[in-house]
């Protein structure tokens, strides 16, 4: 096959949404199809399998928005659409940075250990403070489990006052 018989597009399925939800994916098939017929001026057409699947992957109601295709045409006389899998291509080699002298590393090394220590340091001293503060929250706790007890016998008074009372009759 020639350079000329396999082509890569990108084809923009944008318009299946406005088709009703339970007919999307048919249309983005149909879609691919109108989109091959145009760009390859052929009638003779197949999807292959693993691009029907990529169309279904998410069900009839949400197919993609775009879809890599490539569309190659075959000696049959029929054009084969199939999903466009990336070559990787030789990735240029990235400069590698010019090691620094030694004095400079050692210049750097010496900041970074101090701050280390005083994270350690800084994180011993809060820790106090949190217990501080989840003692606080322990007091608060039972102030507000006591009113809730006496609350309840309260409650439970005026509920009985209210069922003393006669009912009222109807008319």
């Amino acid at each position: 096959m020639s350079q000329e018989a396999e082509r890569v597009y990108t084809i923009n399925l944008g318009k299946v949404w406005l088709s009703p939800n339970n007919q999307r994916a048919k249309r983005a098939i149909n879609m691919i199809r109108e989109f091959t017929e145009h760009h390859m001026k052929t009638g003779q057409i197949k999807i292959d399998q693993d691009l029907s699947h990529a169309v279904w992957e998410k069900g009839i109601r949400s197919p993609p928005r775009k879809i890599r295709v490539k569309m190659a045409k075959t000696d049959e006389g029929y054009v084969l659409v199939s999903p466009y899998l990336d070559e990787e291509k030789p990735k240029a080699k990235k400069e590698e940075p010019k090691p620094e002298p030694k004095e400079v590393q050692e210049i750097e090394k010496k900041p970074e250990e101090k701050p280390k220590v005083e994270s350690a340091k800084k994180s011993e001293t809060p820790k106090p403070a949190k217990a501080e503060e989840k003692s606080k929250v322990e007091k608060k706790e039972e102030k507000k489990a006591e009113p809730k007890k006496a609350a309840k016998p309260a409650k439970a008074e005026a509920k009985k006052s209210e069922a003393k009372k006669p009912a009222k009759k109807s008319k």
